[in-house]
């Protein structure tokens, strides 16, 4: 939503079950009334994004683009930092999304983001400032979720527009929760510990949590198999050369 997010209720995001509806007059949202400064987020499909607000906002995107009925539905993600994205990685998963709930989950350290489906890891995107690639580490985030029409860009590309003759839709989220470092604008410190700069705490994994053997051998099989768009393979959008992180792992 690249940080344009309408007013929505503010909840705490403990063990939460929800559904969002959407029609022609109206739009579902729902956001954490806490800001984070890093957070393990297991999540439901649709739209869920961490951001801060501003100009030169961070944000975090998971999202499922619409299609045509019967076609694949499209995971979209995407890295914003200090104002800047155009980091996205598009998938088409290995099973039906809407025929069941499944785990869709983000983890987001100072070292690096993981995004996972079912706990497989499709995306890493690492920290990679020694190389001047801005990271999203030193904004609070909220976080989002919603139900939105984005037809002008997201269904193949704008070429296929919603059908407001089958509205109202409706995302139904389970389980949805959060494990996260809270942060006090208040304070300027972390539940995790010190100020924003510094260490957080090592005892949850998830803080400095990055992929071992398997989970290596799983993101390859998702990327060879499941992805259909890569920022860091289209040399016709940036001909004038790919980001920095491009020409590093991916792990």
């Amino acid at each position: 939503m690249e940080g344009a997010f309408s007013p929505c209720p503010l909840t705490k995001f403990q063990v939460l079950d929800f559904s969002l509806r959407m029609s022609i007059y109206s739009e579902g949202s729902i956001c954490s009334s806490n800001s984070y400064l890093e957070i393990l987020l297991p999540l439901s499909p649709h739209s869920t994004q961490l951001s801060s607000q501003g100009a030169g906002h961070d944000e975090i995107d998971f999202e499922f683009l619409g299609n045509s009925s019967g076609q694949p539905y499209t995971v979209h993600t995407n890295v914003y930092s200090q104002g800047k994205g155009n980091k996205e990685q598009q998938f088409r998963l290995w099973f039906d999304p809407t025929s069941s709930f499944h785990t869709y989950s983000i983890v987001w350290n100072s070292q690096r983001i993981i995004f996972l489906v079912d706990n497989i890891p499709i995306r890493v995107f690492n920290n990679h400032e020694a190389l001047g690639v801005a990271f999203p580490k030193n904004q609070a985030m909220r976080v989002y979720a919603s139900l939105w029409n984005a037809d002008d860009w997201a269904t193949q590309g704008g070429r296929v527009k919603t059908d407001w003759s089958m509205a109202p839709f409706t995302a139904s989220y389970r389980n949805f929760n959060t494990n996260a470092c809270v942060w006090s604008a208040a304070t300027s410190t972390s539940s995790c510990g010190g100020s924003k700069t510094e260490s957080v705490n090592n005892d949850q994994t998830w803080q400095t949590q990055q992929l071992n053997a398997n989970g290596r051998n799983r993101l390859r099989w998702v990327q060879q198999k499941y992805m259909i768009y890569n920022y860091c393979a289209d040399a016709n959008r940036f001909s004038q050369g790919f980001s920095p992180e491009c020409k590093r792992s991916r792990f």
